[in-house]
Formats: structure tokens, C-alpha cells, sequence
């Protein structure tokens, strides 16, 4: 551990060496206790000692009448502080479900990379306690109290039921359980079901692209970001003022740990408790959304999202309601309502609800815009539900050959071509049929 201490101290002396202001030789990485003291007061933490090692703790409570924006910590409250009734919905993966708190975790690291060289400086945690919402920051001043820090993490982890993040599936527990392998800890993450907020949030809120700034809309329609930033501005009405970029975040550590002058940091810990409050609400505000049902979507994506949470959850019945009212919804583009009368119509299938099926599968072929791709399974799947169900040969024929213009590779117009030839040889037999004579 010594030697690749001293490795990264060249790395990291170098890097500052180019920064705008550091000087032109690189020191070596070491804080001052005098410069601590004044960490400790200027970032408002204090410092816990274990086997000799120190990290600072910063302790905040938000109390219920605290607002986020136009939100309250009160809004939020899950009952009796352990979890919303249908937040296990959002869960990606099967796991079984824990007695205990919901732990929201956010990371502020050494650098995005990840990998063993990448350290969590600030181990952000936020429960919900005594009606308001505690945020606890562990923050790495030295690296050789690591350790020491991750078992204070453990401590608070121990106790809860699941872990919460944005990112964090990629990200946040991957990073922070290679540090615990590091020291040979046993990570205390990796029992715990785990929601990873950007998923569910990119199934209700995301549009057509990520990077589409100009996918935003009034009346309470959401933007095409999933930036949490941009969602809390947008589900919260709260917007930073003076927030610190995250690019910029790993400078300022260095400079910290280079210099002992914490100044820079106080910025960073604001950012990482904003973070865990937008998480919490971002959570609660899902939860409540699929507790209310696909009457409480605002806009056809988000019933859309709702429906898609639904159907993975084996919830049948509520999955085809929030796909009918994406369908339906005044505010529903092309795409989006050939999407939902899409998935309307693959649950209605599967359920053995052919009609219904097929009155979804018609519906999609009216809509004026509508993605090809979908038009091409509609006209598909009205063929074979004309030829196998009604018997109808005459109308299967007729979708199969609006299916074929729309087929752009050659396994799908050979299948085509051959449903067609096999609809030609009945209808030839049935054409052939002798009159009854009466």
C-alpha cells in the first residue's frame, strides 16, 4: 500500500501542477493538523478517530417542514420511515425484500474511471428519522484512513433494508465495494436490495433523447434530461444556484489534500447533500406516482413509464390501464401513443385478450407518423390474428402485403412471401369449393 501511496502522490502532484493557480512544483500530499482544525470548522464536521486513524463526519437533519423547491421533507415521508408501499416496483432486479430503513447513497470520487485507483473521498448517506430526512457525510482526508472510514460506513449500512442511488449500479456500489474488497472488508451492500433511480426515472420521464435541452415543455411536461439536477428542477421546482460542476469536483479534493485549505470543499459537501435530498424526493415522488395509479399521469410518457414498471411486475391489470391512458392522452405524439397501444397489445395478447389485441394493433395502423418498425409488426400481427382467429383470408392477405413494403431485411420478406403463397393456395382452395345446390 506504501508504494502505490507514493505512486499516486506523483500522479496526483502532477495533475495539480497543471491546474490554473497551483504552483510550479508539486508537494507531497499532506494536511497539517492545524489546517484539519480548520477543515473541520469551515466544512461545520467533526472528527472521529479510529485505530489512530481520522475522517471527518458532517451530521445534518432536515426537519419535515424543510422544502426542496416547492416539495417538503413532509411530502415525502414514507410510513413508519421504512419504505413507500409500491417502491419495490421500481426495483430492476428480483430480490427479496429487508427489514429496515432506505439508505440513499451518493459518492463524490477521486475521479470517474473507476477502477482500484479511484478513491470515494465523500460517502454520502440519507435516511429518513423522527419525521425529517438526516444526511451523514464521510469525508476522507487522508487515504491511509480509509479503512477506518468504510467501517463507519458499514456500521450505517448494517441497519437498513435497501439502498437507494442514482447511477449507482454502475457507478456508486461497484466503486465503493472495490474499496471494501481492497481492505478485505465484507461490503455491506451487497445483500441489500438495491433501486437505482435512474432507471425507473428514464422509464417516466425521459423523452426522445437525453441530450435533447430542447425537448422541454410547459405545463408541467417534463424535459428531455435525466440529469437529476434537471429533475428536481423540473419534479421539485428547485433550482442550484452557484452549484459546483462535477468536473470540477476531483481538483478541488487535490487541492485540499495538497494544501490542507478546505475552503473549495464546503461547495462540494452542499452538492453531495443536495444530490441525496433530489434522490429521496425523486424516490418518493415514483412511489407515490404508481400508488396513485395511471389517473395521476400528467403526460403519455409517464404513463407510459408507469405501465412498463406495471407489466414487469406482473401487475396485469394496472400495466394495460396506464397503457391505454398513454394511448389516449391529449399530449401524446406519434411515437409515443404507437408505443403504448404497442404494449397495450402484446399484454392483451399474451392475457389471451385477442380482441382487444387486434383493436390495438388497427389503432397503431391509423396513427399518421407512426415509427415503421411498429407499423410492420401491426400489419404482421392483424395478418396472422385474420388468417389463424377469423379465418378471414381475403384481410390477412391484405395486411401481409402492407407488412412486406415495410420489411427491410431479407429473413423477414422470405417469411412474408411464404405466409403470402400459403394464403394464395387457401384462398384458391376455398374459391375452388363446388356451390351447394338447393
Amino acid at each position: 500500500m506504501s508504494v502505490f501511496a507514493d505512486r499516486l502522490r506523483g500522479v496526483v502532484g502532477q495533475t495539480l501542477s497543471g491546474l490554473p493557480g497551483a504552483p510550479d512544483t508539486a508537494r507531497p500530499i499532506h494536511v497539517a493538523a492545524r489546517s484539519l482544525a480548520d477543515a473541520a470548522e469551515v466544512l461545520g464536521g467533526e472528527w472521529r478517530e479510529q485505530r489512530g486513524q481520522r475522517f471527518m463526519v458532517l451530521d445534518r437533519k432536515y426537519a419535515p417542514g424543510h422544502r426542496h423547491g416547492h416539495v417538503a421533507v413532509a411530502d415525502t415521508l414514507p410510513p413508519d420511515e421504512r419504505t413507500w408501499p409500491r417502491f419495490p416496483l421500481l426495483n430492476n432486479a428480483a430480490a427479496p425484500r429487508k427489514e429496515g430503513r432506505m439508505l440513499f447513497v451518493d459518492l463524490e470520487t477521486t475521479g470517474l474511471a473507476g477502477g482500484a485507483g479511484t478513491y470515494a473521498f465523500l460517502v454520502g448517506c440519507a435516511w429518513y428519522q423522527d419525521g425529517g430526512l438526516r444526511i451523514r457525510q464521510f469525508f476522507l482526508s487522508d487515504f491511509g484512513a480509509e479503512r477506518a472510514l468504510l467501517e463507519a460506513v458499514r456500521e450505517v449500512a448494517g441497519t437498513s433494508g435497501a439502498v437507494v442511488t442514482y447511477n449507482g449500479k454502475s457507478f456508486d456500489l461497484p466503486l465503493i465495494e472495490t474499496r471494501f474488497l481492497l481492505h478485505r472488508l465484507e461490503t455491506p451492500f451487497s445483500a441489500l436490495p438495491h433501486v437505482d433511480m435512474l432507471h425507473p426515472a428514464r422509464r417516466l420521464w425521459r423523452e426522445e433523447s437525453d441530450d435533447d435541452q430542447d425537448a422541454g415543455r410547459v405545463m408541467g411536461r417534463q424535459t428531455g434530461s435525466c440529469r437529476l439536477t434537471s429533475l428536481e428542477q423540473t419534479l421539485c421546482g428547485y433550482v442550484r444556484e452557484g452549484d459546483v460542476p462535477g468536473f470540477e469536483i476531483p481538483s478541488r479534493y487535490f487541492h485540499f489534500v495538497r494544501t490542507g485549505d478546505a475552503r473549495g470543499l464546503a461547495a462540494v459537501m452542499e452538492h453531495n447533500r443536495l444530490d441525496l435530498i433530489s434522490l429521496a424526493m425523486l424516490a418518493a415522488h415514483a412511489s407515490q406516482l404508481l400508488e396513485d395509479g395511471p389517473a395521476a399521469a400528467r403526460t403519455s410518457r409517464e404513463a407510459l413509464g408507469m405501465g412498463r414498471l406495471y407489466e414487469r411486475s406482473g401487475m396485469s391489470v394496472d400495466a394495460r390501464a396506464a397503457f391505454l391512458r398513454a394511448a389516449e392522452h391529449s399530449d401524446g405524439d406519434a411515437a409515443t401513443r404507437a408505443e403504448a397501444w404497442r404494449s397495450y397489445a402484446v399484454i392483451s395478447r399474451r392475457e389471451r385478450r385477442f380482441h382487444d389485441a387486434a383493436d390495438a394493433w388497427r389503432r397503431i395502423l391509423e396513427l399518421r407518423g407512426c415509427p415503421p418498425g411498429i407499423l410492420r409488426e401491426a400489419s404482421e400481427a392483424l395478418a396472422v390474428h385474420h388468417e389463424h382467429r377469423l379465418r378471414d383470408f381475403d384481410a390477412a392477405r391484405t395486411f401481409a402485403l402492407q407488412s412486406l413494403h415495410l420489411n427491410t431485411t431479407r429473413s423477414r420478406q422470405a417469411a412474408t412471401q411464404h405466409r403470402l403463397a400459403r394464403l394464395d393456395r387457401k384462398l384458391g382452395e376455398t374459391r375452388a369449393e363446388p356451390m351447394p345446390l338447393f
